[in-house]
Protein backbone atom coordinates (compact mmCIF):
# COMPACT_ATOMS: atom_id res chain seq x y z
CA UNK A 1 0.00 0.00 0.00
CA UNK A 2 1.34 3.69 -1.01
CA UNK A 3 -0.30 6.91 0.19
CA UNK A 4 -0.71 9.36 -1.97
CA UNK A 5 -0.79 13.05 0.11
CA UNK A 6 -1.68 16.60 -1.90
CA UNK A 7 -1.61 19.48 -0.39
CA UNK A 8 -2.24 22.67 -2.25
CA UNK A 9 -2.33 26.03 -0.65
CA UNK A 10 -5.52 27.92 -2.17
CA UNK A 11 -5.63 31.81 -3.28
CA UNK A 12 -6.88 34.09 -1.04
CA UNK A 13 -9.92 34.35 -0.19
CA UNK A 14 -10.78 31.69 -2.64
CA UNK A 15 -11.16 29.13 0.11
CA UNK A 16 -15.09 28.16 0.24
CA UNK A 17 -15.04 28.40 -3.63
CA UNK A 18 -12.59 25.67 -3.94
CA UNK A 19 -14.52 23.75 -1.38
CA UNK A 20 -17.90 24.17 -2.93
CA UNK A 21 -16.25 22.98 -6.53
CA UNK A 22 -14.94 19.95 -5.06
CA UNK A 23 -17.75 19.13 -2.44
CA UNK A 24 -20.15 19.79 -5.88
CA UNK A 25 -18.66 18.37 -8.78
CA UNK A 26 -14.81 17.14 -8.16
CA UNK A 27 -15.10 14.36 -5.73
CA UNK A 28 -17.39 12.19 -7.62
CA UNK A 29 -14.99 12.32 -10.19
CA UNK A 30 -12.38 11.98 -8.55
CA UNK A 31 -13.68 8.80 -6.30
CA UNK A 32 -14.72 7.18 -9.17
CA UNK A 33 -11.48 6.55 -10.39
CA UNK A 34 -9.03 7.24 -7.60
CA UNK A 35 -11.11 4.83 -5.14
CA UNK A 36 -10.13 4.69 -1.29
CA UNK A 37 -9.98 8.38 -0.16
CA UNK A 38 -8.46 8.75 3.25
CA UNK A 39 -9.81 12.12 3.46
CA UNK A 40 -9.74 16.11 2.86
CA UNK A 41 -8.46 18.19 5.07
CA UNK A 42 -8.07 21.96 6.01
CA UNK A 43 -5.69 23.38 8.58
CA UNK A 44 -7.04 24.94 11.43
CA UNK A 45 -3.66 25.37 12.85
CA UNK A 46 -0.27 26.13 10.84
CA UNK A 47 0.12 27.59 7.02
CA UNK A 48 -3.42 28.75 6.32
CA UNK A 49 -5.46 28.69 3.64
CA UNK A 50 -4.12 25.13 2.85
CA UNK A 51 -6.01 21.94 1.50
CA UNK A 52 -4.75 18.50 2.09
CA UNK A 53 -6.05 15.50 0.49
CA UNK A 54 -5.05 11.77 1.07
CA UNK A 55 -5.84 8.72 -1.27
CA UNK A 56 -4.33 5.22 -0.95
CA UNK A 57 -3.57 2.43 -3.28
CA UNK A 58 -2.39 -0.62 -3.53
CA UNK A 59 1.08 -0.01 -4.40
CA UNK A 60 2.51 2.57 -6.83
CA UNK A 61 2.14 1.03 -10.31
CA UNK A 62 -1.88 1.33 -8.93
CA UNK A 63 -1.75 4.52 -8.26
CA UNK A 64 -0.20 5.34 -11.66
CA UNK A 65 -2.52 3.57 -13.82
CA UNK A 66 -5.35 5.35 -11.81
CA UNK A 67 -4.12 9.03 -11.87
CA UNK A 68 -3.45 8.16 -16.13
CA UNK A 69 -7.10 7.03 -16.17
CA UNK A 70 -8.45 10.28 -14.30
CA UNK A 71 -6.37 12.68 -16.37
CA UNK A 72 -7.69 10.43 -19.71
CA UNK A 73 -11.13 11.32 -18.25
CA UNK A 74 -13.41 13.86 -19.94
CA UNK A 75 -15.31 15.38 -17.06
CA UNK A 76 -12.08 15.38 -15.80
CA UNK A 77 -10.03 17.67 -18.18
CA UNK A 78 -13.06 20.06 -18.49
CA UNK A 79 -13.22 20.04 -14.37
CA UNK A 80 -9.62 20.68 -13.95
CA UNK A 81 -9.33 24.35 -15.21
CA UNK A 82 -12.42 25.78 -12.88
CA UNK A 83 -10.42 23.86 -10.07
CA UNK A 84 -7.06 25.02 -11.04
CA UNK A 85 -7.90 29.00 -11.12
CA UNK A 86 -7.96 28.43 -6.90
CA UNK A 87 -4.82 26.58 -6.47
CA UNK A 88 -1.75 29.19 -6.04
CA UNK A 89 0.99 26.05 -5.23
CA UNK A 90 0.80 22.31 -5.16
CA UNK A 91 2.93 19.96 -3.31
CA UNK A 92 2.40 15.82 -3.63
CA UNK A 93 4.04 13.30 -1.94
CA UNK A 94 3.67 9.50 -1.72
CA UNK A 95 3.85 7.92 1.34
CA UNK A 96 5.19 4.01 2.18
CA UNK A 97 3.90 2.79 5.38
CA UNK A 98 6.06 1.36 8.03
CA UNK A 99 5.53 -2.32 9.18
CA UNK A 100 3.57 -1.44 12.39
CA UNK A 101 0.95 1.19 10.43
CA UNK A 102 -2.93 0.30 10.44
CA UNK A 103 -3.32 -0.66 6.68
CA UNK A 104 -6.92 0.71 5.73
CA UNK A 105 -9.38 -1.10 3.83
CA UNK A 106 -10.18 -0.26 -0.18
CA UNK A 107 -13.46 -0.61 0.58
CA UNK A 108 -15.42 2.82 0.53
CA UNK A 109 -17.09 3.04 4.00
CA UNK A 110 -18.21 5.98 6.49
CA UNK A 111 -17.67 5.75 10.04
CA UNK A 112 -18.31 9.03 12.37
CA UNK A 113 -15.60 9.92 15.06
CA UNK A 114 -17.94 8.74 18.10
CA UNK A 115 -18.06 4.89 16.22
CA UNK A 116 -13.75 4.95 15.87
CA UNK A 117 -13.47 6.16 19.66
CA UNK A 118 -15.71 3.58 21.11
Amino acid sequence: MVVEERIYSIRSGAMLRYLDLVRNEGIAIQQRILGRLIGYFTTEIGTLSQVTHMWAYASLEDRTRRRSELAQDPQWQAFVPRLAQYIERAENRILVPTDFSPRPGFAHHATTLEETQS
